[in-house]
């Protein structure tokens, strides 16, 4: 038996517990630095597996370790179980019912995603005991990933320093290997504070936040005609300043989440936003203040990591569903725009097929770049350690991210056959990579050879701390 047939029976052997672990923390949406049942589901888990258990990594109550194996090369794996809000929705049903109104939901699958992880983690455990090899595999459980950036903050307390190789993966409509494109992000508060006063006795006392607000508003709007291409910025105000209109409002706080292709580039746009605001200051004659809440690094490749994943994957072929799967997914895609289901196919890079519900079928490594993505905290460690991402078909084609669709899959066959194929991918590179140490030694080049000219700096600065009490909002 192949060293990919064994692991892969491992993986199968394993499957249940795993299904029902992301079924638990599925049921127990919780938000990002708030995943406390979560983590503590996923660290009974690696106890009940045999792995050496640390909790509380960088300071974070919900990170939590898992090891296994004795010296040797230390392979990561990467899971991930935080939430989002307002998504909450009742598992199998292919209409828009919450289970609590407001409530959070798994609107980007990351139940399946730390489950999976952490079943191809323990395939890799019982693999290098059985063989009697040296080596270590670590599942980090990562928390908040959604706008928290808790692997920013693993990388920066050293969480990463001694591992050699990290995979990762995300649920999604299609298989293959995840294309390293990411927007390297921050995060962070403008807090404007002026004088409150009548509005209408005494107008000319008063000096407005909330006109501050705006008026950056529409700064950064002015801005938007001269960015690179690609690059992003979005904002939200989270204070504006009470609800009485016949008070100036005294102070005002908005959030703005400035993106950008490359670590560099959004610095610089980071730089003009913060002129922005400083201006929108002296026009009202306030005052502003900055504070950042997360960051994250634009994905760094690596071609020697992503062919070796991608040969998994031609091994393995794509996943299968039944027509039971087959069946709900179409009702999934009832709910969904022409427009939601052609911008799976671009985004993937592959030719839409008409009427396919769920993809068999696996993206080719060759496959165009997607034309717009999104911020991952994985792209942080991805600068100080050779990463690889799979992407694994677990919902319905043309299911947007972060939506009640989405959540409703949740639980379904799909998803656990998704689960199942994917933590198969992920052991399958471990095991490749700690077989041949040459393909870690390329694989460590790669990286070097990319980062030769842009020496990383991590984007969230060092006098700030995780935002655990983002839970709460």
């Amino acid at each position: 038996m192949s060293n990919t047939e064994e692991i892969w029976r491992l993986v199968e052997a394993r499957r249940d517990g795993f299904c029902a672990l992301s079924d638990r923390v599925w049921g127990m949406p919780e938000l990002n630095y708030g995943e406390h049942r979560s983590a503590a589901e996923h660290e009974a888990m690696l106890r009940e597996q045999g792995f050496r258990v640390t909790t509380g990594l960088a300071g974070i109550p919900t990170a939590v370790m898992g090891e296994a194996g004795e010296d040797g090369p230390v392979i990561a794996i990467l899971g991930e179980y935080d939430a989002l809000p307002g998504l909450s929705q009742e598992a199998g049903v292919a209409e828009h019912r919450p289970v609590e109104n407001g409530g959070p939901g798994h609107g980007c699958g990351h139940n399946i995603l730390g489950s999976a992880s952490m079943l191809a983690a323990t395939a890799v455990k019982d693999w290098l005991a059985a063989n009697g090899l040296k080596g270590r595999v670590r599942y980090y459980g990562c928390p908040a990933e959604e706008g928290g950036s808790a692997k920013g903050f693993m990388v920066r307390a050293g969480v990463f320093d001694d591992v050699d190789i990290a995979i990762c993966w995300h649920p999604a409509p299609f298989s293959g290997v995840s294309k390293a494109v990411s927007l390297a992000c921050q995060e962070l508060d403008f807090t404007f504070r002026g004088r409150a006063a009548h509005a209408a006795g005494s107008p000319e006392l008063g000096r407005s936040a909330l006109d501050a607000v705006e008026l950056m508003a529409v700064g950064v709007n002015y801005m938007r005609e001269h960015m690179p291409d690609g690059a992003r910025i979005h904002y939200a105000i989270q204070d504006g300043g009470g609800i009485a209109p016949n008070v100036v409002q005294a102070q005002a706080r908005v959030r703005y989440l400035v993106r950008g292709r490359t670590l560099p580039e959004m610095q610089a746009l980071l730089l003009r936003v913060r002129k922005i605001a400083d201006g929108a200051a002296l026009m009202t004659e306030t005052t502003v203040t900055a504070k950042v809440l997360s960051a994250d690094a634009n994905l760094v490749g690596n071609t020697p990591l992503e062919q070796v994943m991608d040969a998994n994957y031609q091994r393995l072929g794509p996943p299968k569903f039944d027509e039971a799967d087959h069946a709900f997914a179409r009702e999934i895609q009832k709910t969904l725009t022409p427009d939601e289901i052609a911008a799976t196919y671009r985004r993937a890079g592959i030719p839409a097929i008409e009427g396919e519900a769920l993809c068999e079928r696996i993206v080719p490594l060759d496959a165009p770049e997607p034309k717009s993505f999104g911020s991952t905290d994985v792209g942080t460690v991805s600068w100080v350690v050779p990463t690889v991402q799979a992407r694994g078909a677990t919902y319905a084609v043309g299911t947007p991210g972060h939506s009640w669709q989405l959540v409703a899959q949740g639980k379904t066959g799909a998803s656990h056959k998704g689960l199942e194929h994917v933590a198969k991918i992920m052991a399958g590179t471990a095991v490749d990579v700690l077989s041949d140490p040459a393909l870690m030694a390329r694989a460590k080049a790669d990286h070097a050879g990319r980062l030769r000219d842009t020496p990383f700096v991590n984007p969230i600065p060092d006098d700030v701390q995780p935002p655990l009490d983002m839970a709460a909002h």
